[in-house]
């Protein structure tokens, strides 16, 4: 039985690898992305950097499924130059929320060149895993994630402060849920994007995460 669900996991990789249309890579990597394989970690990261968006949703999507272990290769292989692969691959730290990401997801809200990595960056920063941290660690760093949204809800992109928006409401409802007292500061600034952002999406979302805070 072990020896067939070997193959089967090789014929999955191999597919992958030897997609010859664009089509039929999206179709490989879906179904590698379904197998939850910590075995196809490392092609799935390689498809990330593919000028092919919809095999890497599909891989994005594979390796938040399989979750901690992605996340050190992924931190290994992020792309200096290949800003669409690196965009890729902060979406898919983003998505799986693991705290050892939050340095680079930090650093990338504000700093990055690409519009579409500060954006999944400051999206991420409002769903981090914060139970396997320390409590002073995790005071320490929900204040930088705070800091760096206010920064980022302050970009010239929109998308990127409408995803700043979506990170503080992430924020927002952690420290809500354990007591914390500056609750509130992140509820007003917030609510002063809702009246102030020159975008109406901005501002929309910004009215929806108030209303959605208030009713918890």
């Amino acid at each position: 039985m072990n020896n067939q669900l070997s193959t089967i996991n090789n014929q999955l990789i191999q597919a992958v690898e030897e997609a010859d249309s664009s089509q039929g890579l999206i179709d490989a990597v879906n179904d590698l992305a379904a197998a939850h394989l910590k075995e196809a970690i490392p092609i799935l990261i390689k498809v990330l950097g593919y000028n092919n968006p919809g095999a890497a949703v599909a891989a994005v999507d594979g390796l938040v499924e399989i979750g901690e272990p992605a996340v050190f290769p992924l931190l290994e292989t992020l792309d200096g130059y290949n800003y669409g692969a690196r965009a890729w691959a902060i979406r898919a730290l983003a998505g799986i929320g693991d705290p050892r990401g939050l340095e680079i997801l930090l650093d990338s809200a504000v700093n990055d060149f690409s519009f579409s990595v500060r954006r999944g960056a400051a999206r991420g920063l409002g769903f981090i895993h914060w139970e396997n941290l320390s409590e002073a660690e995790v005071s320490d760093g929900q204040q930088r994630v705070f800091q760096t949204l206010l920064q980022a809800s302050e970009d010239t992109e929109w998308v990127v402060r409408y995803a700043s928006v979506v990170g503080l409401q992430g924020l927002a409802k952690v420290v809500k849920v354990i007591g914390e007292n500056w609750f509130e500061d992140i509820l007003t600034h917030i609510h002063q994007i809702s009246d102030t952002d020159t975008t109406l999406a901005v501002r929309a979302r910004a009215k929806f995460a108030v209303e959605n805070l208030h009713r918890m």
